[in-house]
């Protein structure tokens, strides 16, 4: 029944819901929010304890004869456990000791033996941190226990409470030739399927711009506080410039540096992009004709760093989430909510009202801001280029979430929706929808503590829970680009076999998701004599609250539903192709202007506009003096 192996094998998948509810059995359970369904690596509880929603499997009783069993339906060379305690806010508990048993009928079972004995394994001291026990002989079986033996004892408190993984090689079934018809284990695409550290992500993406050197470039847009350079990828038929009318598109991962899939879906896009755009797939001929197109895999690569060394298993629910300097960056991007909300409380005149291009706050570009460089970096990215529409792309749930992402009165949560309410659930619902994962028929259950499935997987940020500083609502309130957040998977750091199927999952979605850039009214704003482009033209949509400005060249897209009736009445349609409208300004009359000049008269420039400029020069020159600081104090180090 036993034989040596000293390779791992990879999860059964308890973390990633592969194994489902049903699989999962336990000697007796305190109540059904902490039954065996709930006996998961990672999972994460609800807030109220005692809801269906909980943080662990916990025994009813307490003695040695408690166990949970994992029925991994075929035959399974079982090489090791990996156990953690209980998630809870308010309850500490967790197994120190646990034996293991195995069966082939559920019945009769063998104990996993060390020599003689009976192994004895090591759990938990803490309940976060992840415990990985490898038997010293592998052992077959179709059924298999975890069976505390002691546990943290506080009094007559403490529960028998653990969360696990389980790591087996499915044997191939006998019964079934055609196993290899019925798991689809593998995608069609001929990609580099495995995470990709630093290093290996910076030749993946040199070998894609050799593969393809007319659609691609790369280029870094800073450096993460360790010195990493941020890499993006724009793919785009003229790299490196901006074309008149061609909107400019971002995804953005790995902003929390362990939410890891995003970073490997981006990495896969780049090749397949490619390699269909050589055996001339239209549509991706012509997303790459008509978009520009730039992917930042790793926005956070110093915490990706941090829980790539740990291991998809071993990495917990937090290791590598902030920057190295322990910055949330999804919390660090100006607030520019409450400066509106602020406005609206205080001003009477509604007329008087911004409504977009928010300068940032003074206090934020001072050298001393606690801003990561990797904030400062994207700032001065968003700036650089016109982008129009954005996804940033996270982990450890199944949502799409849009702005806002910050209630009002910083109530923990309430649904706070923005001027563009309507199409920000279209966008969300783009890509939830075509999503594989979130496919009927799903047997699909919520990943942690709160259900999406009933909100069709799409949610106001705010209503899920309050985030200041977001990069979606500093986007939308900072620039003319539309963004959403994508949490792809239960299991934020999937292990290297889920990542094909996580690629077929996701496919769809990230290219429908791009060619929504497309959709609303489009064009450029021109001086009627001389026919130059107009920058910083003031786009209105009547009925939207929310205005955007024309860029260099005059060209201005407006991602919008329905009609947008101006100056001309343009119809939206619900095509491919958005509504193109283009204005012809006349300029003030040359005597007026020779007046104001005269006078000594300064034209009049948007202070707005003004302010903002002078607000983003300023960070970029604390942002320089910080660097400057750093490679000094890195140069004297290696000196000494």
């Amino acid at each position: 029944m036993t034989h040596h192996c000293h390779c791992k094998c990879p999860p059964l998948g308890l973390e990633s819901l592969r194994v489902k509810d049903g699989q999962l059995r336990a000697s007796s359970f305190k109540r059904r929010g902490l039954g065996p369904h709930r006996g998961r690596l990672n999972i994460q509880s609800g807030i109220e304890d005692g809801d269906i929603y909980d943080g662990a499997w916990c025994a009813q009783y307490r003695d040695k004869n408690q166990w949970l069993e994992v029925d991994a339906r075929r035959l399974t060379r079982f090489t090791g456990v990996i156990l953690q305690g209980r998630s809870s806010i308010w309850s500490w508990d967790l197994v120190h000791t646990y034996k293991v048993q195995f069966s082939n009928d559920s019945l009769v079972w063998t104990p996993c033996m060390n020599g003689t004995q009976e192994a004895i394994f090591e759990g938990n001291q803490y309940t976060e941190t992840p415990v990985l026990a490898l038997f010293n002989t592998s052992t077959v079986a179709r059924y298999i226990r975890i069976n505390p033996q002691t546990w943290y004892q506080n009094g007559t408190e403490g529960d028998i409470c653990l969360r696990a993984e389980v790591l087996g090689c499915a044997l191939p079934d006998p019964n079934n030739i055609y196993a290899w018809q019925t798991e689809p284990t593998e995608s069609r695409d001929k990609l580099d399927f495995r995470h990709h550290n630093y290093k290996e992500m910076r030749k993946l993406m040199k070998s894609v711009n050799e593969e393809c050197p007319d659609i691609t470039r790369i280029y870094s847009i800073g450096k993460s506080y360790m010195g990493l350079k941020l890499y993006v990828m724009e793919i785009s038929d003229n790299p490196g410039k901006h074309e008149l009318g061609e909107p400019e598109f971002r995804y953005v991962a790995g902003m929390h540096g362990n939410e890891v899939l995003g970073r490997e879906l981006l990495l896969n896009l780049m090749q397949y992009m490619c390699q269909e755009y050589k055996r001339g797939d239209q549509r991706i001929v012509r997303l790459i004709k008509e978009t520009r197109i730039h992917l930042l895999p790793s926005m956070n690569p110093d915490g990706y760093e941090m829980a790539y060394k740990k291991g998809s298993e071993l990495a917990g629910w937090a290791l590598g989430r902030y920057s190295y300097e322990g910055i949330d960056m999804n919390h660090n991007f100006a607030d520019l909510n409450s400066v509106m909300w602020n406005a609206i409380e205080l001003e009477t005149d509604r007329s008087k009202l911004i409504n977009h291009y928010f300068p940032i706050p003074e206090q934020y570009t001072s050298e001393d801001a606690f801003v990561a460089s990797e904030t400062r970096a994207v700032i001065n990215w968003m700036q650089n280029i016109p982008f129009v529409l954005s996804a940033n792309l996270h982990g450890g749930e199944l949502v799409v979430t849009y702005p806002f992402d910050m209630t009002r009165d910083w109530a923990p949560r309430e649904h706070t929706p923005t001027a563009d309410e309507s199409f920000f659930r279209w966008l969300a619902t783009a890509y939830a929808s075509t999503n594989q994962v979130t496919l009927p028929p799903t047997d699909r259950r919520p990943c942690h503590n709160k259900d999406f499935l009933r909100h069709n997987n799409i949610i106001n940020g705010a209503d899920w829970h309050n985030v200041p500083g977001s990069m979606n609502d500093f986007s939308y309130l900072h620039t003319n680009c539309f963004e959403v957040t994508v949490e792809l998977s239960c299991d934020k750091f999937p292990h290297a076999s889920e990542l094909p199927i996580e690629w077929e999952n996701n496919r769809e979605s990230l290219l429908v998701y791009m060619e929504q850039v497309h959709r609303g009214i489009k064009g450029v704003v021109r001086d009627k004599d001389t026919e130059a482009g107009i920058a910083d033209a003031i786009i209105k949509v009547d009925d939207i609250d929310h205005h955007i400005r024309s860029v260099a060249d005059g060209d201005y897209w407006r991602l919008a539903e329905g009609y947008f009736p101006s100056s001309r009445t343009c119809q939206v349609m619900y095509d491919h192709y958005p509504t193109i409208c283009d204005f012809r300004l006349t300029k003030m009359p040359k005597q007026r202007l020779k007046d104001i000049l005269a006078k000594g008269g300064k034209l009049p420039k948007d202070l707005q506009l003004r302010l903002r400029q002078l607000r983003l020069r300023k960070l970029r020159v604390t942002t320089k003096a910080i660097n400057q600081r750093r490679a000094a104090a890195a140069k004297r180090a290696k000196r000494v």
